[in-house]
């Protein structure tokens, strides 16, 4: 059964969705836009929508909220401040300052909408793959140990494995809603993208397909993927409570890569021409004679580093750093982190000397981000490499 994207589902549209939009357009084109401009950005941020719906809106409104001008170019009357207030009250977001890092505590869809358009040059991130592991409920299984999704590994060899999600147990309903959650991210992060920005997510080979599938519906162009080249205790394990009558049968591969798909916003023009206007459209080489390649070599987040932000889905800097640092072909711009989780992704870009943006929705992540993000960023000891 092919799973249908919000594109093909407007009878689920929230009430005021499409006026909400039209809004967000118009806030941020001061000078205004034509019918078919706003249209297009309206799809840009909510998916397919009606233009007989769009059109009714503005003409039915061009006395109060908007204002019509000669050849059918419209403006918004109120300031977004006046009619948010009017509408619905827009969020805040508590925030945390560190060095060029800026972390927010919300809701990444919500924090988007309130965004100017072409402000965010990358994104860099390790989203929950399949949204429910970070639901409250299973969050609070995991914190009391007692499994639900997450997979409590015993210890190996005298060392204390992390926790995985068991995206097996996933439903259909469940990968189907991990869809349409990925195609409204990318929907609504398109507008706030520069052209050329590198998108890079975190994966795992089961979900993959869905969250690629996703994001080139919503706009993004695919441009290939890189893999951490890390050995993970994910599978390899016997049947189930049948390991002694199969001891030669692995039920799924064990995994020794992580797959960080590689999306990229459509670039205006040729790449040289991006390259001048916006300052992306590729990857940063690590040398002159080397390009940027799409496989690292990475190994587990180590304990050490693991005590100063001690988050389920930790990655290691000295991965975090690479890939990072290649994401903004001239080392200019602000890198993005809508899942910031403990702040890993914005500490490698502040170690780098980027600018960077970063959303987290949980609370109790967002507090320990505040307190791991300087200490990762001054994290220098690889104590992996001397064993």
């Amino acid at each position: 059964m092919p799973v249908k994207d919000k594109s093909t589902r407007n009878e689920r549209r929230r009430p005021g969705e499409i006026r909400d939009a039209i809004v967000n357009v118009l806030s941020r084109r001061p000078s205004g836009a034509s019918i078919a401009e706003i249209q297009d950005a309206v799809h840009g941020l909510i998916g397919s929508a009606a233009p007989s719906s769009v059109r009714s809106y503005l003409r039915l409104n061009s006395n109060s909220l908007f204002r019509r001008h000669d050849r059918g170019v419209y403006t918004i009357r109120e300031t977004a401040e006046t009619y948010g207030q009017k509408a619905r009250k827009q969020p805040s977001f508590r925030s945390f300052r560190f060095g060029g890092t800026t972390l927010f505590e919300g809701d990444c869809l919500e924090w988007l909408r309130q965004q100017r358009e072409n402000s965010i040059h990358a994104v860099v991130t390790d989203p929950p793959y399949g949204l429910v592991e970070y639901a409250p409920a299973q969050q609070e299984k995991l914190r009391n140990g007692k499994g639900g999704i997450w997979r409590i590994p015993p210890a190996f060899d005298g060392a204390k494995r992390s926790p995985l999600p068991r995206f097996t147990v996933l439903s259909r309903d469940e990968v189907e809603e991990l869809a349409r959650f990925f195609f409204e991210w990318g929907r609504t992060s398109l507008p706030v993208l520069v052209p050329g920005a590198n998108v890079v997510v975190a994966s795992n080979p089961l979900l993959s397909y869905i969250v690629s599938g996703a994001l080139a519906r919503a706009g993004l162009e695919r441009r290939g993927e890189i893999v951490r080249l890390v050995m993970t205790m994910r599978g390899g394990d016997r049947p189930k409570h049948a390991h002694e009558e199969f001891p030669g049968v692995s039920v799924m591969p064990r995994s020794m890569w992580e797959p960080w798909i590689v999306f990229r916003k459509p670039i205006e023009g040729r790449v040289q021409d991006n390259l001048r206007k916006w300052k992306t459209g590729g990857f940063r080489r690590p040398s002159g004679d080397r390009p940027f390649g799409d496989v690292i070599p990475s190994s587990p987040t180590h304990k050490s580093e693991r005590a100063l932000a001690p988050h389920p889905s930790l990655k290691p800097q000295a991965f975090l750093r690479m890939l990072i640092r290649g994401v903004l072909p001239l080392g200019e711009g602000i890198v993005f982190d809508p899942f910031a989780g403990s702040g890993s992704t914005l500490a490698a870009a502040e170690a780098i000397g980027y600018k960077s943006v970063g959303i987290e929705k949980d609370s109790r992540y967002f507090n320990l981000a505040t307190a791991a993000i300087p200490k990762l960023a001054a994290f220098r000891n690889e104590p992996w490499k001397k064993s």
